[in-house]
């Protein structure tokens, strides 16, 4: 018979995936106009098509990398060893949450667009492998799912991290306001908190601490 506590954690769960889709959805919607561009670039004026892509890679991008998290949060399995605290799921609903409520402000005049693009570009392909390393193992509040330290892992402990950090900063650099660096700026802080809890879990393991011994910076090589 399942106990209340597995019932509530699943009801939590469920409830999670819902929201998260749901924002999802709410932020592709307003992004994804940006790439209709390409579209009627190519149908009414095939030679425009590189300058449309051009302008609109960057969104393209941002949807990828979100889109790639949002479809491992609905598929995962369910764990009853993750954590119940409060704040470690408080930290990571608004971790996950937060970006998607980035606004497709006017493209940046100042900075080129192929530095916004190779930054975003690199930090999707870091979180990307993070993830693949990850796959069932892959979840949002601190739980010990078994050690990984395998591909981005053996250089930085949350690589995941540093390239969600890397992609909203090109992501910021290409489509620059004031509202997308406070949001930016929110979430990299709330990462922090997300990470130093997770360590908190991840800690009481053995293995965790050697491996923690061997890779000694969390997300930038030199930096942090």
């Amino acid at each position: 018979m399942p106990t209340l506590v597995t019932k509530n954690l699943v009801l939590v769960d469920v409830i999670e995936r819902a929201v998260v889709l749901i924002l999802f959805l709410y932020f592709a919607n307003r992004l994804l106009p940006r790439l209709a561009g390409l579209i009627s670039a190519e149908i009414t004026h095939p030679e425009l098509l590189w300058l449309a892509a051009s302008k609109n890679i960057d969104a393209a991008l941002l949807v990828t990398s979100e889109s790639l998290g949002i479809f491992l949060i609905l598929t995962r399995r369910f764990s009853n060893t993750v954590s119940t605290h409060p704040l470690d799921w408080a930290l990571s609903f608004m971790a996950v949450n937060a970006p998607l409520l980035a606004v497709p402000a006017a493209a940046s005049t100042f900075i080129p667009a192929q530095l916004a693009t190779t930054l975003m570009f690199a930090g999707m392909i870091i979180q990307i492998s993070a993830k693949i390393v990850l796959w069932r193992s892959y979840g949002l509040v601190p739980a010990n799912r078994g050690i990984k330290t395998k591909g981005p892992y053996r250089l930085v402990r949350h690589p995941m991290y540093a390239g969600y950090t890397l992609t909203h900063i090109g992501f910021l650099l290409g489509f620059p306001s004031l509202q997308n660096f406070l949001l930016y700026l929110f979430t990299f802080l709330i990462e922090v908190a997300r990470l130093l809890r997770e360590e908190t879990v991840l800690n009481k393991d053995p293995i965790y601490r050697d491996y923690a011994a061997r890779v000694r910076y969390r997300l930038f090589p030199g930096i942090l």
